[in-house]
């Protein structure tokens, strides 16, 4: 191989490669230190990129499961709060058909001071009626 009869995937140094890129980069020859510092800060830039964009779905993911334990503790709360209501209604339910038959009492009670108040009405009324009429015989009297 002549140097005017170079392929263009011939590398200067090693002859030729299966590469097509046009990069004067080989990787044992001597380089630019300064293109040495930027890719190095390239490929660190572009790792820490790659590493945020990875994250960001699993910070995501961690997220959604500190809500959902949320979510999961406050229905638990709400589930025994029911529970306690449940129970409660039925404490007081029972109470109530207890306490029914002094209810039933106290309505009977009720109606017979309800006519005791009827009668005295009655019988002060009459008894008025009775001391007008003595008050008026006492009077024809004197």
């Amino acid at each position: 191989m002549s140097s005017n009869n170079t392929c263009p995937t011939d590398s200067p140094m090693r002859g030729p490669t299966l590469s097509t890129s046009t990069s004067s980069f080989e990787a044992f020859d001597p380089h630019d230190p300064n293109l040495s510092k930027l890719a190095t800060k390239m490929f660190r830039t572009t790792e820490e990129y790659i590493a945020h964009e990875l994250n960001a779905p699993l910070e995501d993911y961690k997220l959604l499961e500190d809500m959902n334990k949320a979510t999961q503790a406050k229905y638990s709360d709400m589930q025994q709060i029911a529970d306690n209501l449940v129970i409660s209604t039925t404490e007081l339910h029972d109470k109530l058909v207890a306490l029914e038959p002094f209810m039933n009492q106290i309505d009977e009670i009720e109606a017979t001071v309800n006519k005791l108040e009827a009668a005295v009405y009655k019988l002060d009324s009459y008894s008025l009626a009775l001391e007008t009429k003595f008050k008026a015989l006492m009077q024809k009297r004197v």
